[in-house]
């Protein structure tokens, strides 16, 4: 099926469950088959005859792309016309090179050429109406050539022409002679490696109505002034034209540019009406802001230049090109069953049988295994309300931007005009169909253009056109324009060899990809602390002119590789640590001292400080201390000091923390099997409790209630023959029924702790309670802290909304009718204002609440995980909890989260240097002022998000300093400073910017701050506003740094050319755009994870890794090179690994070799995969070994444990691994990565004129 048009299926964080055998869906047209497929549009049961290489038959790869995608060709840009778009250098008068193979080319030419067209005859362009039969084509052989001719009649093409220019994208770096310019337009990269753009799906406009009709057509409408799209009710187009793109350039491997200047040749107009190929008849008079500009006038029209003798053939006309689509899979992708599958999030019943008490609403609808968070039931569009029937399921992945012409299968009826499929039906909430148009749009006219299916004339043409369809422009090669991988592998190439030493001031580490050792020399470890730019502005002015923010991720207590030293302790005893009497800032390198080392003087306000005589020290001859290199503080980025009784609460040592386990004991809870399999983990999992030491045991005390409506302590003290129960009843006032005997020492408790954890199963065996409280599960646990006066952990095992009667309780609020209107914010913010409350006393107390969910329905993360996200705790969601397929990852998930180290009642403060200050945070915690993060619990995986201003100038000799202190009680109960200390530039030339930013941690902050916006404006202007800060971003350096160069050019910092392909995967997200069965519980859950993400995490969540197993080394340590995230790369014959950090995926391909399988699966037929497996089977070759070590690595990588789920190609679950494809248009409106670069350039180019 079309990668555009995947139909929403399932959610990614849902979590499936084995099969959906016999399930009816909704939307499925009543009846149900065995495999719950539809009886009505049965699915894609295999290939017919032969699988087709290229689109399927009777489809033109050529009808209906929107217009905007009309790439030009690099000839069209004449110097003679009025605005002069897309030329790098002089005008050649020879045919193009013939170095690369070249991607299909609405006007076919060699290739893509850096400057305008051989100037010998003007180009003719052949009329439109060429006619163009079809036939069945037998796509897996050379292509007849197809007799028809491109684009629209020459009375209108004169004006295209006007629009269309070339224009490049290029990626440069700052060139060496000054930020305004780059280097001169001879270093322009090598045709070889040109890029020719792909027609880019439109995007929707984000000022038009959300009920807009499709254009009619033949009218070329202006396109709406703004390009973002609303959100979910009715998605609008974005607007038409891609920018002309010219790249060629480091990305790819071959033949990278001089100076990485790339340019990618695209073309559409920008000033197009979102589907129309031509404009409105009538001369463009003058030049205009456009972004194409036509030929002087005496070239009219244009002809497509013969191709280069030793070229392959273009698309129209022989196999398609191999530089678009190397591994495509052989055939493309067959028709995929439409889209009421169950959500990737999905939240419905669970399927009949689970065990479940019957559930009222939606109607049951089975589920993936694995997926992490809910399911969602009923949400999702009936079967055919998005896209096509079955038959007409849209073109391969090769063309996936190309809409087929008429084809066998449709009935040559009047259909609705634009629209792609059947009408809506009921339940679609308010998506439009999806076939090709980006944004969920609906397809509008395009004059000139066939009707891709017959008998439905305003769907992409005239009426007038019966069959001959008019060739699509040509699709923007994504081989040449910025790959993630390509800007990977040579990061591992060039900084992946030697240690990364932190000693030189400003030195953008290697990236999070990137496997590498640090030297700590002065500046702390990048696992500590990532900037968004090493090289801050040196004023205010500047750093608002650029947009670039200037943040830094902080990763406190960041566990490290076994081949680096953790942090030194540091015990000056009982005066404590030496500070700056003026800001407080603890001693660290920057300090200088004078007077013979009896005074420092520090760097962050200038303040004079006398030096304790007992921390006294000469100085050498370069005016450093002679003991510098002795002492961790003053050598070292990173280090602790031993606090004193001045740094505890109420002056006195804190007492050891504990843990205590809260279990839900509903019936929901205890049919799943969550409460038998907690109670049994516990019984091994609690001689693990995090300690200092490992030869000595942990001092942690633990403590166990279990709930329903009403709380039930127990009394575990180690002189019990049996534990002992109290069961508080009155839940709107808790309190603690017992001091002596709740919190205990495991080793001395072991018996009795063992015996209650053997009988808690057993005694709510037969409950039939459903109903459960929880703000006093909380208020509980906090009271067993304040009683033991220390601070701890609760660990909470819930399973659905409460709703009894006591304080906290909820209602079911899920409303999918409010998500994309201006009240779609208080989806997003807690039902109820008790929570914030009891968030402050835990913090108050140093009382961090990790959740584990285990729902059925809507649970209301939103509010419940108020006091998590508060205190510095984490979240967990298993919807639709099972224990047969779940168990693994519930268990593993558990054991991480009570061994991983922890600190505890921590509060963190960033310190600056003059000049700037820290103004914003972002992560899990709590701040009652403007300076200090308060965090109840710290642990290795939590980040706090820092983002500076200017409150003064810089300099460029300083540079700007920061460090963080973070004082937090261990688990051993010992009060701790932990100091992280981080220089950087300062410049005054915005290319020194430009030169030295990270581009992960720029998403990484742009994805937090956005998901924090929703609690407080609509997600479309969440949006907007980052499409907007992106395009001033790239604008400013466009404008201030790159070398003078053609309107027509999208051109890129090489150090943030891939900044249009992460925020694109950014606003795909479920969070921002969600599909039409992604839960509210979902994107709440989403938006409070990515919340405290590192930037490796947020990296894999963003833009998930591919790699392809067919080329694994057994012999080799090293991994597979991974590939890009676009189904155009996955091939038929091969089996794909992805991860992102919450799920693992293994793809099938149809074809795959009977060898991989048999190594892999222990089969060598396709059909006998078990889809359903949770875990590899163990097989004694060493493939299958190597494959687990790898799935174990990537497991151990990640703070979550994913669990593995095989996808067949062609089966159900295929949708939910597509959501993953980032680089592909999504069904839930997303743009393509390819048509998010073309509406950026278009945005770049109204900034600018």
């Amino acid at each position: 099926m079309n990668v555009n048009q995947q139909p929403h299926m399932a959610s990614p964080y849902g979590q499936p469950q084995p099969g959906y055998q016999g399930y009816p869906q909704p939307g499925y047209g009543g009846g149900h088959m065995p495999a719950g497929y539809p009886a009505q549009n049965a699915p894609y049961n295999g290939p017919g005859s032969a699988y087709q290489q290229g689109p399927p038959q009777g489809y033109s790869p050529y009808a209906s792309f929107p217009s905007k995608t009309l790439a030009t060709n690099l000839v069209s840009d004449l110097s003679s016309s009025p605005l002069d778009l897309g030329m790098r250098g002089p005008p050649t008068s020879g045919a193009p090179p013939v170095s690369a193979a070249q991607n299909y080319s609405q006007f076919g030419q060699g290739d893509a050429q850096n400057g305008p067209p051989p100037m010998g005859a003007p180009p003719q362009r052949p009329p439109a109406s060429q006619p163009y039969t079809p036939g069945v084509m037998n796509m897996s052989g050379p292509q007849p050539p197809y007799s028809q001719q491109f684009g629209a009649p020459p009375v209108s093409m004169q004006q295209m022409t006007n629009q269309m220019a070339s224009m490049q994208v290029g990626s440069t770096a700052p060139s060496p002679a000054g930020p305004g310019y780059a280097p001169p337009s001879v270093s322009q990269a090598p045709v070889s490696a040109a890029y020719t753009p792909a027609a880019p799906h439109t995007f929707p406009p984000t000022s038009a109505a959300p009920t807009q009709p499709p254009l009619t057509e033949g009218v070329a409408q202006a396109p709406p002034p703004s390009y973002y799209g609303s959100p979910p009710t009715a998605q609008q187009p974005f607007s038409n034209a891609p920018p002309s793109f010219s790249a060629a350039g480091p990305t790819q491997p071959q033949a990278p540019p001089p100076v990485s200047q790339h340019s990618f040749p695209q073309g559409p107009p920008v000033s197009q009406p979102p589907f129309s190929t031509a404009p409105p008849p009538g001369p463009i008079p003058g030049p205009r802001n456009q972004s194409y500009d036509g030929p002087p006038p005496g070239q009219p029209s244009f002809q497509r230049p013969p191709l280069p003798a030793s070229q392959p053939p273009m698309f129209p006309g022989g196999p398609p090109p191999p530089t678009s689509t190397p591994s495509q899979m052989p055939g493309g992708m067959p028709p995929q069953p439409p889209v009421s599958q169950p959500s990737l999030y999905h939240s419905g019943p669970p399927p009949a049988g689970a065990g479940f008490p019957p559930q009222g609403g939606a109607p049951p609808r089975p589920h993936l295994p694995g997926m992490q968070g809910p399911p969602m039931g009923s949400q999702g569009p009936p079967m055919g309300s998005q896209g096509p029937p079955m038959g007409s399921q849209g073109p391969p992945m090769a063309q996936a931007n190309h809409v087929p012409p008429s084809q066998p299968g449709m009935s040559p009826g009047p259909h609705n005009s634009g629209m792609s499929g059947p009408p809506p039906q009921p339940g679609m909430q308010g998506y439009p169909p999806q076939q090709n148009g980006a944004f969920g749009q609906v397809r509008g006219p395009q004059p000139g253009y066939a009707a891709p299916y017959a008998g439905q004339p305003n769907y992409g043409a005239g009426p007038t056109a019966p069959a001959p369809a008019q060739s699509a422009p040509k699709r923007l090669d994504p081989d040449s324009i910025p790959s993630p991988i390509q800007v990977i592998e040579d990061d591992k190439v060039n900084k992946g060899s030697e240690p990364f030493t932190t000693g030189v001031r400003g030195q953008a580490p290697p990236l999070v990809t990137t496997n590498f050792q640090v030297k700590d020399q002065g500046n702390a470890s990048p696992r500590y602390i990532r900037c968004t730019a090493y090289n801050i502005p040196c004023n205010s002015d500047m750093a608002k002119q650029s947009q670039v923010p200037l943040a830094a991720v902080i990763k406190p207590l960041a566990t490290l590789p076994p081949d680096e030293t953790p942090p030194y302790l540091v015990d000056h005893g009982e005066t404590g640590p030496i500070r700056c009497n003026r800001c407080k800032a603890y001693m660290c390198p920057f300090m200088h001292f004078i007077e013979g080392g009896r005074r420092f003087q520090c760097s962050f306000c200038n303040c004079v400080t006398e030096v304790p005589p007992h921390y006294f020290q000469h100085l050498d001859h370069t005016g450093k201390r002679v003991d510098c290199y002795e002492r961790p503080e003053l050598s070292m980025g990173s280090y602790e000091f031993m606090a004193t009784m001045d740094y505890c609460k109420n002056n006195k040592f804190p007492q050891p923390p504990a843990y205590i386990f809260l279990i839900d004991v509903s019936y929901n809870a205890v049919k799943s099997g969550m409460v038998g399999m907690v109670c049994q983990e516990l019984k091994t999992l609690l001689d693990y409790l995090p300690r200092e030491n490992p030869e000595v045991e942990s001092n942690i005390r633990v403590g166990f209630v279990t709930y329903n409506k009403v709380l039930h302590f127990y009394n575990v003290k180690a002189s019990l023959a049996q534990p002992q129960m109290m069961v508080v009843s009155d839940v709107a006032d808790t309190f603690l029924p017992l001091l002596d005997g709740f919190l205990v020492n495991v080793s001395e408790s072991r018996v009795v702790i063992e015996s209650l954890l053997d009988q808690i199963p057993e005694m709510f065996a037969d409950t039939r309670e459903t109903e459960t409280v929880f703000a006093p599960v909380i208020q509980a646990g906090l009271e067993a802290l304040k009683a033991a006066d220390c601070a701890g952990k609760l660990f909470i095992f819930h399973s659905s909304l409460p709703i009894a009667e006591a304080p906290g309780k909820l209602k079911n609020r899920e409303d999918k009718k409010l998500v994309g209107t201006d009240k779609e914010k208080s989806l997003f913010q807690p039902q109820v204002g008790f929570y914030n409350t009891l968030a402050k006393e835990c913090v108050a107390q140093g009382c961090c609440v990790d959740l584990f969910l285990f729902p059925n329905q809507y649970v209301d993360v939103a509010t419940l995980g108020v006091v998590p996200t508060s205190t510095g705790g984490t979240i967990y969601k298993y919807t639709y909890f099972q224990a047969a397929t779940d168990q693994e990852r519930f268990l593993n998930d558990l054991r991480r989260d009570v061994q991983k180290q922890m600190g505890f009642d921590a509060v963190l403060r960033v310190r600056t240097s003059t000049g700037i200050r820290a103004t914003d945070f972002f992560g899990s915690f709590y701040m009652s002022n403007t300076t200090d993060v308060e965090l109840a619990g710290l642990d290795c995986d939590k980040t706090v998000t820092v983002e500076f201003r200017h409150d003064d100038k810089l300099s460029e000799e300083t540079g700007a300093l920061m460090q963080c202190a973070v004082l937090y009680t261990s688990c051993s109960g010992q009060r701790r400073l932990r100091i992280h200390n981080m220089a950087v530039n300062c410049c005054s030339q915005l290319a020194d910017l430009y030169r030295n930013c990270e581009t992960d941690t720029i998403i990484n902050f742009l994805a937090k701050y956005a998901y924090r916006s929703l609690l407080s404006g609509p997600t479309k202007n969440v949006r907007d506003s980052l499409v907007n800060q992106c395009a001033q971003i790239l604008a400013c350096y466009r404008k201030n740094c790159a070398s003078p160069s053609s309107a027509g050019q999208l051109i890129l910092p090489e150090c943030m050319k891939l900044l249009p392909v992460y925020l694109n995967c950014v606003l795909k997200s479920d969070v921002l755009q969600p599909g039409a069965d992604v839960s509210l519980d979902d994107r709440a859950y989403l938006r409070q994870l990515v919340s405290g993400m590192d930037v490796a995490e947020s990296h894999a969540f963003f833009y998930p890794r591919l790699l392809p197993l067919q080329k694994l080394d057994v012999e080799s340590t090293a991994l597979p090179v991974a590939v890009r995230d676009s189904e155009e790369r996955l091939s038929r014959g091969g089996v794909y690994l992805l991860e992102n950090g919450l799920n693992l995926f293994i793809w099938v391909g149809m074809n795959a070799q009977q060898e991989l399988l048999q190594n892999i699966f222990g089969t060598t037929s396709f059909s006998q995969i078990d889809p359903s497996m949770t875990s590899l089977p163990v097989l004694d070759n060493p493939f299958s070994k190597r494959l687990k070590e790898i799935i174990e690595s990537i497991r151990a990588e990640r703070s979550r444990y994913m669990k593995l789920i095989v996808v067949k190609q062609e089966d159900k679950l295929e949708l939910i691994f597509k959501h993953f494809l980032v680089e592909d248009k999504s069904n839930n409106g997303g743009a393509s990565y390819v048509d998010f670069l073309c509406h950026m350039h278009k945005e770049i180019r109204q900034l600018l004129s």
